[in-house]
């Protein structure tokens, strides 16, 4: 009995190599395995780097509306009963008269005011007087008389309510008022 369990053991166990084998077969060519192909190696996109931001738009600014220009200024002061535009005051008159000769459509009143002190008639004209010697000074700067206007408002429109020099000081003055 021990035979015939040994021979049915060795029997299953050729049966189980058997079956794991490959099969020989002769009389037939290998099998051609062809190289592999070469792949074409494409390099990988570099990180994307941040592009450098456009500029700003560069927005032109009206040097009239810019608060560092001497353009901000829009007044022009006197002493007590002068008209004739002070040499400290003269350069604003210039920058004006050289802004308005090179922007045609633009147009500026000319305010001629007045401290309290003389009669209406006389701070009237001399409101006026003010306000035209800085017309002048404009149009000698290529101004066209059409961009001017001068008038005045004697002691109508006071910049301060005092009675003293301080408030005369700041009333006497021609303003420039500019228009669209």
């Amino acid at each position: 009995m021990k035979k015939l369990l040994i021979s049915a053991l060795l029997t299953s166990l050729l049966a189980a190599c058997a079956s794991q084998k490959p099969a020989v077969v002769e009389n037939q060519p290998a099998p051609i395995v062809e190289p592999p192909k070469a792949v074409e190696v494409v390099p990988a996109p570099a990180p994307a780097v941040p592009a450098a931001p456009a500029p700003a738009p560069v927005i032109a600014i009206d040097p009239l509306n810019d608060p560092h220009s001497i353009l901000a200024k829009r007044s022009v002061y006197y002493p007590f009963d002068v008209s004739v535009v002070q040499d400290a005051d003269k350069p604003i008159v210039e920058a004006h008269a050289q802004y308005l000769s090179s922007h045609t459509a633009r147009k500026v009143r000319l305010e001629g005011n007045c401290d309290e002190r003389g009669s209406d008639e006389y701070n009237l004209a001399l409101g006026q007087r003010r306000a035209d010697g800085v017309k002048k000074m404009l149009e000698a700067g290529g101004v066209n008389d059409s961009q001017v206007e001068a008038i005045s408002y004697g002691e109508e429109k006071s910049r301060a309510t005092g009675h003293d020099e301080a408030s005369w000081a700041q009333n006497r003055r021609t303003d420039l008022n500019y228009g669209q």
